[in-house]
This record gives C-alpha cells, structure tokens and sequence, in this order.
C-alpha cells in the first residue's frame, strides 16, 4: 500500500512550504503565509449523477 498523497501548494497563497501540521491527521501549515488547514477525503461521487439529484451532497 501507498502513502497518503499530501498536497502540492498552499490553497491560499499557492506557495509550496507546506509542513504537516500538530493538529491532527490531514493537517498542513503554511511556512509563507501562516496559515494552517486541514484536508479531508468526503467520498466519491456516482459516475452520471446530474447536480441537484437526491443523495449527491453539493459542497
């Protein structure tokens, strides 16, 4: 089995010094801007599924 993929750029400035974060599983700081965030896998979606149909979850 594979690691888990971690991010490339920070979302908010798009710098790329990120560093794994204290708070937690799926957590990154931001060396450039100062910011820390947290990422998490929600699922996947249903190959077909228009948006607005029942049981999607729009985000």
């Amino acid at each position: 089995m594979s690691e888990r993929a971690a991010p490339f750029y920070c979302p908010y400035c798009g710098d790329e010094d990120l560093r794994p974060g204290e708070q937690g599983h799926g957590a990154w700081e931001c060396a450039a801007c100062s910011r820390a965030f947290q990422l998490k896998f929600l699922g996947l979606l249903a190959p077909g599924l228009p948006a607005g149909t029942p049981g999607r979850n729009e985000i």
